[in-house]
């Protein structure tokens, strides 16, 4: 037996133990539940850089700004226009793959245009009241960057979406109080560890501080006026001991399984304008398979709803769509396809106004309707 059978041997012994040790709780402690942590994964090809805080959305999967302010890609396929080029913009390489991001963080006072960016995804589960957490990130900065402190992450129950550039002031759960310096294009890490007080979904990086409440350092006399920060490989994971996730009397588990009666999937989330499920979504859907093996006579209807908003034809393909979805999932997980049907009811069962945004988020739902049990 060669030295590298020896060393994939140990170390699958090593994880089995921690297994057999620790069980579920170690492998608990390893997950991040911060999706597409690298920025890896692009939904459309890039074509180069954008002035509008909505391309960053638009390239990479589940990733968007929080306001107007454009964060920058970096990754095949994007190329830094010339003149930012020649400032240095784009000479840094990934920390880890091939893709990272990058964030305007300081210079407002000097009139830097976009003197703010921030980074906004929505986590893979909701964080647990009273849970300990630990955050990390890895940065490092343009070569004639300023270098300055108040590098944070803040957790938002709600999304965070401005029709402006605007600075945002939070209290960050992890920020920096030091100033991160990455001398030569070196990766440091910025990192911390808090206790969740509110049942967050997003996760923002940024700073979250204005510019008189940043401490800033020129470290050349040719130094830009601004801060520029290079983001990578975002996690964020439990610390023992874990908090058991309350259950709610709406949870699904606790709905009564009766012939005929419709029950709401919550927390079902696609991609814009398509039926590809968001990784948040797998918290309710993977309770739906447990009922779903749970029971084995049981056989449902998904059906999807959309708002008004668009043409009513595509709202009802659209429906049909997701609610296959839906349906694609049990069955990849091994749930008969006779015990499931998929139907798009598109924008005719509103349960709210469509005259409004929380209307027709309320209307853009998926459920299901109990067949037999």
């Amino acid at each position: 037996m060669n030295d590298q059978s020896n060393f994939f041997l140990k170390n699958r012994c090593a994880g089995w133990l921690l297994f057999l040790l620790f069980g579920v709780e170690a492998l608990q402690a390893q997950q991040n539940i911060v999706p597409n942590p690298g920025f890896e994964r692009f939904a459309g090809a890039p074509i180069g850089w954008s002035y509008k805080g909505s391309y960053f959305g638009e390239v990479v999967k589940y990733w968007f700004s929080a306001t107007t302010a454009s964060p920058d890609v970096y990754g095949p396929g994007v190329r830094v226009p010339s003149d930012w080029a020649a400032k240095g913009f784009g000479k840094q390489t990934a920390r880890s793959g091939k893709a990272m991001a990058g964030l305007t963080l300081f210079g407002c006072t000097n009139g830097k245009p976009h003197c703010r960016e921030y980074l906004e995804i929505q986590l893979a589960e909701p964080l647990v009241i009273g849970q300990a957490y630990y955050v990390e990130f890895w940065v490092t900065h343009l070569e004639k960057s300023m270098h300055i402190n108040n590098l944070g992450a803040y957790f938002s129950v709600k999304e965070i979406r401005r029709s402006t550039d605007e600075i945002l002031i939070r209290d960050a759960q992890m920020n920096a109080m030091e100033v991160v310096a990455a001398p030569g294009g070196k990766w440091v890490k910025v990192s911390g560890q808090f206790v969740a007080k509110y049942e967050a979904e997003h996760i923002l990086i940024g700073n979250f501080n204005d510019d008189d409440h940043t401490v800033a350092i020129s470290p050349e006399a040719d130094s830009y006026n601004y801060a520029y920060y290079y983001i990578d490989d975002v996690l964020l994971k439990k610390i023992p001991p874990f908090m058991p996730v309350p259950v709610k009397p709406d949870d699904l588990t606790r709905q009564a399984l009766e012939p005929g009666k419709t029950i709401p999937l919550k927390n079902i989330y696609f991609e814009f304008d398509k039926d590809e499920l968001m990784p948040r979504s797998f918290v309710e859907l993977n309770k739906l398979l447990k009922i779903m093996r749970d029971n084995p006579k049981l056989s449902i209807r998904i059906v999807g709803h959309t708002d008004a908003l668009g043409n009513e034809s595509y709202n009802q393909a659209l429906s049909q769509r997701r609610a296959q979805s839906v349906v694609n999932f049990l069955t990849e997980n091994k749930i008969g396809k006779n015990r499931l049907f998929a139907k798009g009811e598109g924008e005719r069962q509103p349960i709210a106004t469509n005259d409004t945004d929380e209307g027709r988020a309320e209307n853009r739902r998926v459920e299901f309707v109990v067949i037999k049990n």
